[in-house]
């Protein structure tokens, strides 16, 4: 199994979660971070790290994002590796609780 960044990432990209991945299965994009799930060992320490519960284990996926899944694999393959944590985005506590945010998703 493997974890999974969902919607709630977009326009936020916290990075709280990369400072104690163990195997740096973090990949930064534009807006959003995602796991790399060849990567990722489940170990769940990502999890309590993000301020707006943005990473699930693939399991507990919500069933409206089920498409997170795939997107994650997807884009783990183009972005780089992040392995240090960054500033969050200028704007991310206006978009934080913001829900159905794909759509603002820049690859």
């Amino acid at each position: 199994m493997t974890h999974v960044v969902l919607d709630s990432c977009i326009r936020c990209k916290y990075t709280d979660c990369v400072d104690v991945c163990p195997v740096d299965c973090f990949r930064e994009g534009p807006n959003m971070l995602v796991i790399d799930p060849d990567e990722c060992i489940d170990c769940a320490v990502c999890i309590p790290e993000c301020p707006v519960e943005a990473i699930v284990a693939e399991e507990d996926v919500p069933a409206n994002q089920q498409n997170f899944t795939e997107l994650n694999a997807e884009l783990s393959k183009i972005w780089p590796a992040i392995t240090r944590t960054k500033d969050s985005l200028p704007d991310a506590e206006e978009w934080k609780d913001v829900q159905g945010k794909l759509d603002q998703l820049q690859r």
